[in-house]
C-alpha cells in the first residue's frame, strides 16, 4: 500500500474515532546567556483532512525509554496493561541501535543515510556525522514531524532527553531553539547520573535555564527521590498532560526518559550508586524489580549469554571465513545479573510514570511506549552495550493504546521510521513525501493487517570520545563494531559488515541467523546450503535497499517504499 493510500485510510478510521505550561522542580537561572536564534521552519504544505475530522484531532503521548531491552518488559506492569488494552508490535525494530541515530530517525521518519546522522556525536567537532551538529546541519529540525503537527494546530511538547551534543554547561550559551515545539523542557545530559542537572523552558521563543541541584548526601531518600531525573521529568510531563487535557487544542507530547541508561561518570553522584542508578525507593525489597522478584532475574533472562563466538564469525560472499570483529571480553555472569536487576529497578520509575499517564489521559488520547534501542549484557559472548544488528540491540517494545485501537498482537514488521507518518496521519495530515516510514494507523483497527515484513538497519563505525555518554563503560566495544547494513524479517537476520577499516576500502563479511529454532544468534549459517533460498531472498532485499539513495527532503520513490514488503 502506498503512503498516500494509507493516509486516506487513516482519515476514514479517524472519523470513526471522533466519538469518542509545564513546570517541575528547579530554580530558574538569570537569562544572561546570548540571545537565542529561532531556526527558521521550512514550512511544508499541510494536506489537512476535512474540517469535521480535524475538529476531533486526537491527542498523542509518546514515552521514549533509553536503552530499554526486551528482557525488562516482564518487570513493567504498565506494559502488561497496555498489551491488554491496545496494540502490541513484537516485531518492532530501530534503524540503528545507537541513541542519537535512532532518535533522528524517529523524529524524521527517515533512515540514517537520509538524515545524515550516523553516529552519536560529532567527535568533538571534527566531523558532521553525528549528534546535534549533524542533525541541525542536514536540516532535520525542519523536517521533524512535530513541525507539521504544530502547523496543524497542535500544542507540541517535549520533556526530557533530546539529542547528544544538544547541551549546555556553565559558561556556555544555551543551544538554539528547536523549531516546532510549543513547550520545550529538554533535560541536559548530566541527568544520566540521576541528580544535579539543568533543563530548559521556552518563553516567547527563547530558552530559559532551570537548575535542578542535587540534595546533599545527608538528605532523606525521599527528598533525593523527588530530585531524581526521572521524577523531575515525570512531574513536568504530568503538568503538561493535566493542562492540555483541559485545553481546547489537541496536543502532542514526547516524554523522553533517561532510564534505564547507565550513569556516565566513573563514580556515582551518591556513594554506593550502582552503574545503573535507580531511585532510592527502588533499591531494596524483593519487589524492587517490579512484577518479577529481583532474585528471579538470572542469566536465563539473557538468552545467548556467553555463547561461543567462534561460530558467529562473518563469511565472505564465497562462504570462506572472514575477519572476526566480535573480539570483546565477555561480561562476567555476576556482573550481568547485577546489571540486569539494577536496570529493572531503574525501569520502575518509568513504569509508575506510564501508569500515571494512562490514568490521566482522556478517551481521545493515544499513548505510545517505545525505546530508542535495546541493550546487551553478555549475550553473544559480548560485554555490555549496543550498536550491533542483533536482536538484543535492535528490537524494542512498541505498544499503542487509544481511541479505535483494537487490542491484540500485530504481525506487521515495524521500524521506528514508521512513527512519524503515524503521528501525521492521526493528526489528519498526509505523511510528508520524504518519510521512508509507513503509517501504522490502518493496523490500529485491524490486528490481522500485514503490509510490511522487513526492516532495514544501518550502522556506521565510530570512534567514541569523552563527550559520548557511552564512552566510559561500553565505548571500547562500540568502537569495535564495523559499519553494516542489515535486513530483518520476523524469523531471520542478514547483516553485511564492512570488515576493512581503511578509508575507501571495502571487504564485505556476512552473517545470517534464523530465529525459527533459536531465540538468539546462535550460529552464523550464511554458508549453509540449506539456508541458501532465504539468504538469497534477503540478499536481494539488501541489493534493492542499496538503490534507495534519497537524502534530505527528496521524495521517496515507490520502489523504496515497497522494498519492505
Amino acid at each position: 500500500m502506498g503512503i498516500f493510500k494509507g493516509a486516506w485510510a487513516g482519515v476514514c478510521l479517524f472519523a470513526l474515532m471522533a466519538c469518542g505550561a509545564t513546570g517541575g522542580t528547579g530554580t530558574s537561572a538569570p537569562d544572561d546567556t546570548a540571545p537565542q536564534r529561532v531556526t527558521s521552519s521550512a514550512s511544508v504544505a499541510a494536506e489537512l483532512a476535512p474540517a469535521a475530522s480535524r475538529a476531533a484531532q486526537p491527542n498523542i503521548v509518546v514515552v521514549m525509554l533509553d536503552d530499554f531491552s526486551m528482557d525488562l518488559v516482564q518487570t513493567m506492569r504498565s506494559v502488561q496493561r497496555m498489551r491488554k488494552a491496545g496494540a502490541s508490535y513484537p516485531h518492532s525494530f530501530v534503524t540503528d541501535s545507537l541513541c542519537c541515530v535512532s532518535r533522528s530517525s524517529f523524529f524524521t521518519g527517515q533512515y540514517p543515510h537520509q538524515t545524515g546522522v550516523r553516529t552519536n556525536t560529532s567527535n568533538k567537532g571534527t566531523s558532521k556525522l553525528g549528534g546535534w551538529p549533524a542533525y541541525d546541519t542536514h536540516g532535520n529540525p525542519e523536517r521533524a514531524f512535530n513541525v507539521r503537527l504544530q502547523e496543524a494546530g497542535y500544542h507540541t511538547g517535549f520533556v526530557g532527553k533530546f539529542l547528544n551534543e544538544y547541551e549546555w554547561s556553565p559558561g556556555r550559551a544555551l543551544p538554539p531553539v528547536v523549531p516546532g515545539w510549543t513547550t520545550f523542557n529538554t533535560v541536559f545530559g548530566s541527568a544520566y547520573d540521576g541528580w544535579d542537572f539543568a533543563s530548559t523552558s521556552l518563553v516567547d521563543q527563547r530558552l530559559r535555564l532551570v537548575q535542578h541541584p542535587a540534595p546533599p548526601a545527608s538528605a532523606s531518600n525521599s527528598v533525593k527521590d523527588k530530585a531524581y531525573a526521572g521524577a523531575v521529568i515525570g512531574d513536568m510531563a504530568m503538568d503538561f498532560v493535566t493542562a492540555n487535557e483541559a485545553a481546547g487544542a489537541p496536543y502532542f507530547l514526547e516524554v523522553a526518559l533517561y532510564a534505564p541508561h547507565n550513569r556516565t561518570n566513573p563514580e556515582g553522584h551518591y556513594a554506593g550508586d550502582p552503574l545503573f542508578p535507580p531511585m532510592f525507593r527502588d533499591r531494596t525489597g524483593k519487589r524492587s524489580c517490579g512484577r518479577v522478584a529481583c532474585g528471579k532475574l538470572t542469566i536465563d533472562d539473557l538468552p545467548g549469554f556467553a555463547d561461543q563466538r567462534s561460530d558467529n564469525r562473518p563469511r565472505l560472499a564465497n562462504g570462506k571465513r572472514a575477519r572476526a570483529w566480535n573480539t570483546t571480553r565477555t561480561l562476567p555472569a555476576a556482573a550481568a545479573v547485577r546489571d540486569l536487576r539494577d536496570r529493572a529497578r531503574m525501569a520502575q520509575s518509568a513504569d509508575r510514570l506510564v501508569k500515571r499517564i494512562l490514568s490521566s489521559v482522556g478517551p481521545n488520547t493515544y499513548v505510545v511506549l517505545t525505546s530508542d534501542n535495546g541493550f546487551h549484557l553478555g549475550q553473544n559472548g559480548m560485554g555490555r552495550g549496543k550498536g550491533t544488528p542483533y536482536d538484543t540491540d535492535v528490537r524494542v517494545p512498541l505498544l499503542v493504546t487509544g481511541p479505535g485501537v483494537v487490542p491484540g498482537t500485530r504481525k506487521e514488521v515495524t521500524s521506528n521510521i514508521d512513527l512519524a507518518p503515524t503521528f501525521e496521519e492521526l493528526a489528519g495530515l498526509a505523511p510528508a513525501p520524504y518519510r521512508s516510514g509507513l503509517s501504522l494507523v490502518p493496523t490500529l483497527a485491524d490486528p490481522k493487517l500485514v503490509r510490511q515484513s522487513h526492516a532495514f538497519l544501518e550502522h556506521t563505525q565510530q570512534t567514541l570520545t569523552g563527550n559520548d555518554p557511552d564512552a566510559a563503560f561500553s565505548g571500547s566495544e562500540l568502537d569495535r563494531i564495523p559499519s553494516y547494513t542489515a535486513v530483518r524479517s520476523r524469523t531471520a537476520l542478514l547483516a553485511r559488515f564492512d570488515l576493512d577499516p581503511r578509508p575507501g576500502k571495502v571487504t564485505w563479511g556476512y552473517e545470517y541467523y534464523s530465529y525459527k529454532s533459536d531465540r538468539f544468534e546462535r550460529r552464523n549459517t550464511f554458508a549453509n546450503k540449506k539456508q541458501a533460498p532465504e539468504v538469497a531472498a534477503l540478499m536481494a532485499k539488501l541489493t534493492a535497499f542499496d538503490g534507495c539513495q534519497e537524502v534530505g527532503d527528496q521524495p521517496v520513490t515507490e520502489a523504496c517504499r515497497v522494498v519492505r514488503q
